[in-house]
Order: structure tokens, then C-alpha cells, then sequence
């Protein structure tokens, strides 16, 4: 089977669909790769490494594509870049919250099975083809790195002949992939951490990292939904949960948030009260940025103060460490591969656990 790997072209965007590693893998399997010019050089990986791996390189996306039974990027495509995929192919990739409805239009008429990588399901056999799991724990490291260059303070505490300086308290508001990975990371720069999830489950994995729980009645404003993921609160949940993280945030340097509820808008948990009320000079890094934010001012791709705080909305943050993230987007989308390659053909059943809830449709 003959799979393609075009270059990606979003601005801001480092990653690549296909790694070496993985391509040295597919060619010992029996496949054919081609991988257009300079591709995985935002990443790190030269065309060389690619040679080496057994693959072609390819002067520009449609020569990339032709002939391919399936192309595998990371943004979605454009209108133009679709009307260029083989009729009858497949497109892994990601889809939501920026592809757009012309380009779905252009596969459709290509008839161009269009697979989206964030609807992996979250079930025991597809967690090593969850890309939304691997990306998040590189949004979760940079977090902390993005919110600790921006305080006016040190994270830990030090000791030094001008005095002892007290560790900086950080509080994490989420503890999916991205929350528990940045509580890690705080905590192994020296900070005080504290953590809060609307799910009670999420309260064990907090306390194991070494951080504190806000204190709440979880049972309270527990909002558990389907596959283990967060729900929309209601409205007295809501204003419980968020006249906590108000007294609580008051006391805190830094805050970053994660919490997100599939296929809707994040969630408003840190009010303008409560961002009026926090220290001057601390800051959020608002990691729901993209789907509407966690705290009220929030903007996506900027940083903006409010109240004398930073509220910082990054975007993609996964693209500014190129390397891991897409060694890690590109295991998860060669077991993928795997699971739908059968006798050196891609097969898509619509019946399959796996494959069924990823195909978009018009």
C-alpha cells in the first residue's frame, strides 16, 4: 500500500504526520512512503533521515499525494490541497475545530474517507492511537514553562545569602493528561501545588503527583460523562464551583487551566471577580483557550492583562516542542494504520469500534 506524507502548511504548525521511525516501520511491513520535500524539517527530521527510512521524497503536495491509498497530516486540509487527494484515498488527520466545510466538501466529492484523529474513542484497545492524550501531555509540560517565564518570581523555594525565597504556588484546575502532567512539572521546578477536577475519580490521581485538592464537596459538583470525560455542570454546580476556585485563586502566583468539555465551549470557571481578587502580577495560562477559554478575557494566541493579571491563551502549543510531539502523533497514527491495514489493503468498516466514530461525514 502506498501512503503519503505532505508537508504541513498552517502557520505555527512544526509537527508531521509521519516520523522516520515510523516510516522505517511501514516499509518493512511491505509499504511505500512518500514524504514531501522538508517536511519533518520543522520537527527536526531531515529528508536524509527519511531516505534512510525507505521513503521518497516529493517536490510538492500533489506529487506527494498521487497515487497514495491514504496521506496522513496533522491540520486539516484546504479546499485545494483535497480536490488534489486520489479519488476513493483516505485522510488521517486531525479535523476539529479548524477544518472547513469546503474542504469537506471537495473530499466528499473526491470521495475521500476522511478519518479524524480527536475521535479516537476512549476505549482500552485505541489508547495508544489517542493523539489527543499524547498532544496534551506536551500542552501540559509547556504549561508550566510558559506560565513560570512570565511571573515576576521563581517557582521554588531558594536558599541564598540574600535570604531564603518562598516556592510559588501554582494551582491547576482539570487533571486530564494535560492538568496532571502540569502538576508534575510544577512540581518538579519546586512549587506548591494545588488541583481541582469536577470528577471525584480525578481527586487519587492529584494527591499521587504530590499536590494539595482545593477544597470542595466533589460529590457536590461532580460532572462525569460518557468514557470517563467531564459534562457541562449545571447552573448551581457552576456558580459552587466557581465561588471556590474564587477564594481559593486569590492566594495563588499561577493558574492554568484545562478544563474542557468534549465538542462544546470550555467552561467559564475563573470569573472577572475572581481574576479582580488574585494577586498582582500572577498569572493564567489558559490552556482552554481554543474552545472559549476558562477564564473570563481570555483571547486565543494572545496574552492579555487583566486586573493586573496575564491571562495567557496560547494555541498549539504541542507545535513548540516539534520533535516529541510528532515522534508521539506519529506512533499513535502507525497503530492506527495498523488496525485498518489488512493483506496490504485499507480497510474502513463503519462497524468497527474504532473506525466508525472517527469517519466524518457531510
Amino acid at each position: 500500500m502506498h501512503i503519503s506524507v505532505p508537508k504541513e502548511t498552517t502557520p505555527r504548525e512544526t509537527r508531521v504526520g509521519l516520523v522516520p521511525e515510523s516510516v522505517a516501520k511501514l516499509v518493512k511491513g511491505g509499504h511505500t512512503v512518500a514524504v514531501e520535500r522538508d517536511a519533518g524539517l520543522a520537527s527536526g527530521f531531515t529528508d536524509d533521515q527519511y531516505v534512510k527510512a525507505g521513503a521518497t521524497i516529493a517536490p510538492d503536495f500533489a506529487a506527494t499525494v498521487a497515487g497514495a491509498a491514504a496521506t496522513c497530516k496533522v491540520q486539516p486540509v484546504t479546499a485545494a490541497q483535497a480536490s488534489a487527494l486520489p479519488s476513493g484515498s483516505a485522510l488521517v488527520s486531525y479535523w476539529a475545530p479548524t477544518g472547513q466545510p469546503d474542504a469537506l466538501a471537495a473530499l466528499n466529492a473526491r470521495q475521500v474517507r476522511l478519518l479524524a484523529l480527536e475521535r479516537v474513542p476512549r476505549i482500552t484497545r485505541a489508547q495508544s492511537m489517542d493523539v489527543l492524550s499524547s498532544q496534551a501531555t506536551v500542552s501540559g509540560y509547556k504549561a508550566v514553562l510558559l506560565g513560570a517565564g512570565a511571573l515576576p518570581k521563581l517557582l521554588p523555594m531558594l536558599s541564598t545569602a540574600a535570604g531564603t525565597l518562598a516556592p510559588a504556588k501554582v494551582f491547576v484546575i482539570g487533571a486530564g493528561v494535560a492538568g496532571l502532567q502540569a502538576i508534575a512539572t510544577a512540581r518538579r521546578l519546586g512549587a506548591l501545588v494545588s488541583g481541582f477536577d469536577v470528577r471525584p475519580a480525578a481527586a487519587e490521581q492529584i494527591l499521587s503527583l504530590g499536590a494539595t485538592l482545593m477544597k470542595l464537596d466533589l460529590a457536590a459538583v461532580s460532572a462525569v460523562g460518557d468514557g470517563g470525560y467531564a459534562k457541562a455542570q449545571t447552573a448551581k454546580q457552576q456558580l459552587d464551583t466557581q465561588g471556590a476556585i474564587t477564594a481559593h485563586v486569590k492566594d495563588m502566583d499561577l493558574v492554568i487551566t484545562t478544563a474542557a468539555i468534549p465538542g462544546k465551549k470550555a467552561p467559564v470557571l475563573i470569573t472577572d471577580a475572581a481574576i479582580r481578587g488574585m494577586k498582582q502580577g500572577s498569572v493564567i495560562v489558559d490552556l482552554a483557550a481554543e474552545t472559549g477559554g476558562n477564564a473570563e478575557g481570555t483571547k486565543a494566541g494572545e496574552t492579555v492583562v487583566v486586573h493586573g493579571v496575564s491571562i495567557i491563551g496560547p494555541v498549539n502549543l504541542p507545535s513548540t516542542a516539534g520533535f516529541h510531539a510528532s515522534q508521539m502523533y506519529s506512533r499513535n497514527v502507525l497503530t492506527f494504520l495498523n488496525h485498518v491495514i489488512k493483506d496490504g489493503n485499507l480497510v474502513l468498516e463503519e462497524s468497527d469500534e474504532i473506525t466508525g466514530p472517527m469517519m466524518v461525514k457531510a
